[in-house]
C-alpha cells in the first residue's frame, strides 16, 4: 500500500493523468466530500485529476499512512496550490489486483 500511495502522490503531483489512471480499477470511484460529488469510473478520475489537481497546480505531500488492513488505507496529505493550502484524508480502497477502487476524500 505504501508503494501505492507513494506513487500516487508522484504521478499525481507530475500531472501525469495517464500514469496516475493506470493505479485505479476501471470502476474506481472518487468520492470527495469537500467539491460535493463522486466521480466515476476512469473517464470521472480523468475529470476529478484534471480539475482539481492539473488546474489548480495541486501538490501532495504525505503526512501519515494508516492501513488498517491489506486493502485500504488512511491517508493523510498535505495540498498547496492555486488555492492556497489545505490538509486532507484519503480513504483508500484496493481490489484484489492492488488497483486502486475507491477514494473517499475531505479535508479536515
Amino acid at each position: 500500500m505504501q508503494t501505492l500511495v507513494e506513487n500516487f502522490i508522484r504521478t499525481a503531483n507530475a500531472f501525469d493523468i495517464e500514469g496516475t489512471l493506470a493505479l485505479f480499477a476501471p470502476n474506481a470511484v472518487i468520492d470527495d466530500v469537500s467539491v460535493g460529488d463522486a466521480f466515476k469510473g476512469h473517464d470521472g478520475v480523468r475529470l476529478y485529476l484534471e480539475q482539481f489537481f492539473v488546474g489548480y497546480n495541486t501538490s501532495s505531500k504525505l503526512l501519515s499512512l494508516g492501513q488498517p488492513d491489506d486493502h485500504n488505507a488512511v491517508v493523510r496529505l498535505d495540498f498547496t496550490g492555486d488555492f492556497g493550502h489545505e490538509v486532507g484524508i484519503l480513504k483508500i480502497a484496493i481490489n484484489s489486483e492492488g488497483l486502486i477502487e475507491r477514494i473517499d476524500a475531505d479535508l479536515e
